[in-house]
């Protein structure tokens, strides 16, 4: 099989989303390919070394499923969408700090602050994908923030929280990947992590490295924290949103990075 390119994925995803009321557009220098709206220019930029190494594993399946997801993406930013009577719909996403705050078109996304990796944004699910809420949307239906974050936050506790474990040199893992899209978003359910902390016999760290899986760790031993670590620096590499590849200590109902409490971590009562 011949070596792909970036130029010959180019060519390739051009070929498959050749439409006309789509434009396409290639930046060399950034080595990107967007996809647009003709009429509103609204659209999606792909990073094509990204798609050429899931090809690269996958083959073409890699390239059915980015073509399946941008065709989603696209119809959904071309419809119209209202929140009044889809309350049950709306969930809550986890996301970098690094990730935009604001649409293409300028509008501001509805955000609040997580950690200091992360950010809670929210979503309005639409079945195949959703929509990242916006402010123009909460204004039309005069909703305020504390009123979106209780409706999400709620929504996010009443999705199964079914895991696979494996344990590792005496340490637990648990894998929650239910891929509905709302794995990470799992962290924010405080319920679930007071009962996973119930049950660890050690520490309980909990990582997001990407949307679409919630790790959380029974660590035992010191070796605990550098399988946690390699194992969250590979889904962060792995996956499609990444979020953060920076575990977290879970204690007294707050999240704390790893980096500060490794090997080295500070006593108590030190001050940092």
């Amino acid at each position: 099989m011949a070596k792909m390119t970036s130029l010959k994925m180019k060519k390739m995803m051009e070929a498959r989303l050749a439409k006309p009321e789509f434009r396409t557009s290639y930046n060399r220098d950034k080595d990107t390919f967007r996809i647009e709206w003709q009429d509103t220019g609204q659209g999606i930029t792909i990073t094509l070394p990204n798609v050429v190494s899931k090809y690269n594993e996958r083959g073409e399946a890699a390239v059915d499923d980015l073509e399946e997801h941008v065709i989603e993406a696209l119809k959904i930013m071309h419809e119209e969408h209202d929140l009044s009577g889809k309350e049950k719909q709306i969930y809550p996403v986890i996301r970098a700090t690094s990730f935009p705050t604001e649409t293409n078109a300028g509008s501001t996304l509805v955000f609040r602050e997580h950690t200091a990796e992360t950010r809670v944004f929210y979503a309005l699910d639409l079945g195949k994908s959703y929509r990242l809420i916006d402010e123009a949307l909460l204004e039309e239906e005069n909703w305020s923030y504390s009123w979106i974050d209780e409706i999400a936050s709620f929504n996010v506790r009443s999705l199964d929280n079914d895991f696979k474990k494996d344990t590792v040199a005496e340490n637990d893992f648990y894998f929650v990947a239910k891929q509905d899209g709302y794995d990470a978003s799992r962290i924010l359910n405080e319920a679930f992590l007071e009962e996973m902390l119930a049950d660890a016999k050690g520490e309980l760290a909990v990582a997001v490295p990407h949307q679409d899986v919630l790790i959380l760790a029974d660590i035992q031993n010191k070796a605990g924290y550098d399988i946690l670590a390699q194992m969250t620096m590979k889904f962060f590499a792995e996956g499609r949103i990444p979020i953060t590849s920076l575990p977290f200590i879970y204690e007294d109902k707050t999240l704390e990075p790893v980096f500060i409490l490794a090997k080295n971590r500070p006593e108590k009562n030190e001050k940092e």
